[in-house]
């Protein structure tokens, strides 16, 4: 009885240890593919520092961490050139895209709008979506409205039924310079003419 207890022990051990071999030959197979473009490579955390022109990507799994050497750092990261060691630092905000610094976004993942380097559900107040963009453009806020012009008719203020008036407004300086979104600043409307000058046909100037 103790003799067949003692194969079964040898038997069970016997296959922990080829489990172990083949691990280790997976791990070293799958080390080497993670290694590429070290310098130096960690069996348990991948690359620690990589080639001049490349950049060491860290991601973690659970409380482990992993590096890898990569010519340009993924969506939602930018990367950093050091006198060390060049890195791919992650954006702060986990709906941007891409970013050109830490906290400064230059695109936003889908459903998001983009507005001075942040990313926004919506646009912010007083700003409105461009045209083919998912970037939030400033509103301008032109002056009021001047008195309407007199009702003409392809220059003439008299001799038809039906002219048009218009109207416009000033945009400021400065949000003409920063190439602000503005409302309409020119209005025209329908109106009525006298049919008959007096004195002869007047004409606009």
């Amino acid at each position: 009885m103790l003799w067949i207890i003692f194969m079964l022990l040898l038997f069970i051990s016997s296959m922990e240890m080829l489990t172990q071999n083949r691990w280790k030959k997976q791990a070293s197979a799958g080390l080497l593919e993670n290694c590429t473009g070290c310098v130096l490579c960690s069996e348990d955390n991948g690359c620690i520092t990589c080639h001049h022109r490349l950049f060491l990507l860290i991601w973690r799994d659970g409380i482990r961490q992993y590096g890898m050497c990569v010519h340009t750092c993924p969506p939602g990261y930018f990367g950093v050139r050091g006198l060390e060691v060049n890195r791919c630092t992650k954006c702060r905000s986990p709906s941007c895209e891409s970013c050109f610094s830490r906290d400064f976004c230059m695109k936003c993942k889908d459903k998001f709008y983009l507005h001075k380097g942040q990313c926004f559900r919506q646009c912010p107040p007083n700003t409105a979506v461009q045209p083919g963009t998912r970037e939030c453009q400033e509103m301008c806020e032109p002056g009021p409205w001047s008195k309407w012009s007199a009702c003409t008719h392809e220059g003439r203020t008299c001799g038809c039924k039906w002219g048009v008036e218009t109207r416009v407004r000033e945009v400021p300086g400065t949000a003409q310079e920063e190439g602000a979104a503005c409302p309409a600043l020119l209005e025209t409307r329908k109106c009525r003419m006298r049919k008959h000058c007096p004195g002869g046909e007047h004409h606009t100037a």
